[in-house]
C-alpha cells in the first residue's frame, strides 16, 4: 500500500533536494499528478480557473471542501494541503480554528494554507498548538490584491523577511513565497529553518509551485510571465471538440 508524504518529510527535504508542488482541484487530475510531486495544493485559485471568477475572493469553505476532498480521493501518495478561502480565518484564531479543523475533517487533508505574514503569526501559532499543519504564504498576498494595487512583484525586502521569520517563529511548516523579487527569496531561504516554495519568486527558494492548469496550457487567459508551459492543453482540446463536432455534422460519428 502506497504511503502518503507526510508534512514532516516535506519539512526535512530543505538542504537535501528541491520540493515539487502542483495545483489541483480535482480527482481526475490529481491522479495524474500524484506520482511527480512531493505535494498536492488545493487552492482558492480554483475560482479563477475553474469559476471564471475575477479573483479568489468568492470562493467558499464549502467549495474548498468539496475540492479538498476530491484531491484527496483522487491521489495517493502526494501530501494534500487545502487552502483557507478569503473571510475562513481572518476574524480571530479561533474562527481559523473552526473551518481548518473542518477543512482537516471533511477532506482528510494533511494541513491548510492560509495567507499572511506577522499579523497571523498568533493565528498559525493557534492552529499548530492544536494539531493542524499549516503552509504560510508571504509576498503577493493574491486575497490582498485589492489593497495593495493588483498582481504586483513585491519588492519590500524588509517586511517580507519579518513575515517569512514571524510565520517560520509561529511553527508554520513551510512557506510559499508569490511574485518577489528573487535577491528577497533567496536572502529568506538562506535564514529561515523552513522551506521556502516559490512562485514568481526565483531559482533560489527550497521548492517550487505553479498552477497546473498554467503549467500545461489548459487556460487561455491571462498567464503569468513566471510560467513555464510544459504543454499546450488547450490546443488539443479544441482540436478535438472541433473533430468531434465535424463528424456529428457530416454523420461521420457514430459509425457502424
Amino acid at each position: 500500500m502506497t504511503k502518503r508524504i507526510t508534512v514532516p518529510q516535506i519539512m526535512r527535504l530543505k538542504g537535501q533536494r528541491p520540493v515539487v508542488s502542483l495545483t489541483a482541484y480535482t480527482a481526475s487530475l490529481a491522479a495524474l499528478l500524484d506520482d511527480h510531486v512531493d505535494f498536492l495544493l488545493v487552492g482558492d485559485s480554483m475560482g479563477m480557473v475553474l469559476y471564471g471568477m475575477p479573483n479568489t475572493l468568492s470562493v467558499t469553505l464549502d467549495m474548498m471542501i468539496a475540492h479538498g476532498a476530491a484531491v484527496v480521493r483522487g491521489s495517493k501518495k502526494a501530501c494534500v494541503i487545502v487552502d483557507m478561502p478569503f473571510g475562513s480565518y481572518q476574524a480571530s484564531p479561533a474562527q481559523a480554528f473552526e473551518n481548518a479543523a473542518r477543512i482537516m475533517a471533511e477532506t482528510g487533508c494533511a494541513g491548510v494554507k492560509l495567507e499572511g505574514g506577522a499579523e497571523m503569526a498568533e493565528t498559525i501559532s493557534f492552529l499548530v498548538e492544536r494539531g493542524i499543519p499549516v503552509l504560510a504564504h508571504v509576498g503577493l498576498l493574491p486575497q490582498h490584491a485589492n489593497t495593495v494595487g493588483g498582481f504586483l512583484t513585491q519588492r519590500n525586502e524588509e517586511k517580507i523577511l519579518a513575515d517569512a521569520h514571524a510565520v517560520t517563529n509561529a511553527g508554520a511548516f513551510a512557506v510559499v513565497i508569490e511574485c518577489t523579487e528573487p535577491a528577497i527569496s533567496k536572502k529568506i531561504s538562506g535564514e529561515i529553518a523552513i522551506p521556502t516554495i516559490g512562485i514568481g519568486a526565483g531559482s533560489d527558494c527550497d521548492g517550487q509551485i505553479l498552477v497546473t492548469e498554467d503549467m500545461i496550457g489548459q487556460g487561455t487567459g491571462y498567464v503569468p510571465s513566471f510560467v513555464k508551459r510544459y504543454a499546450e492543453v488547450h490546443e488539443d482540446i479544441t482540436r478535438a471538440a472541433r473533430d468531434f463536432a465535424d463528424d456529428v455534422l457530416n454523420k461521420r460519428f457514430p459509425s457502424k
